[in-house]
């Protein structure tokens, strides 16, 4: 036991030990949800869906989210070669609802017809 906690004591192994911690936790930190890596296209699909579904139409809101929600599923399942799990597909609708928050925000999207007039 004694020669054991002298070989971890070694400055060498107290190094590796605190390299391996902090390649870990990098690791962990860096995943990115996976809506980041189709963040243009959830863009895209925000932006069609705003156009394509007029303001009068009833649940306007849901029905755009579904339409930018396919839009982007399309993509996937082209890039990928599947659907998405539905994990996976949570994390795609969350990353829209945020990606059109920030696109409100900045006034990035299309003015409907109704606001205009």
């Amino acid at each position: 036991m004694e020669t054991l906690w002298n070989i971890l004591n070694q400055p060498v192994v107290i190094t590796v030990i605190a390299g391996l911690v902090l390649w870990a936790l990098n690791k962990v930190y860096a995943k990115k949800p996976a809506w980041q890596a189709f963040e243009g296209t959830i863009i895209s699909a925000i932006k069609w869906a705003e156009k394509q579904i007029d303001d009068k139409t009833p649940n306007k809101s849901l029905a755009r989210l579904n339409s930018a929600m396919q839009y982007v599923l399309d993509v996937y399942e082209q890039v990928n070669g599947k659907r998405p799990t539905a994990d996976v597909e949570n994390e795609l609708r969350e990353g829209i609802q945020i990606i059109h928050a920030e696109l409100e925000g900045q006034g990035s999207l299309p003015v409907s017809a109704e606001i205009k007039e």
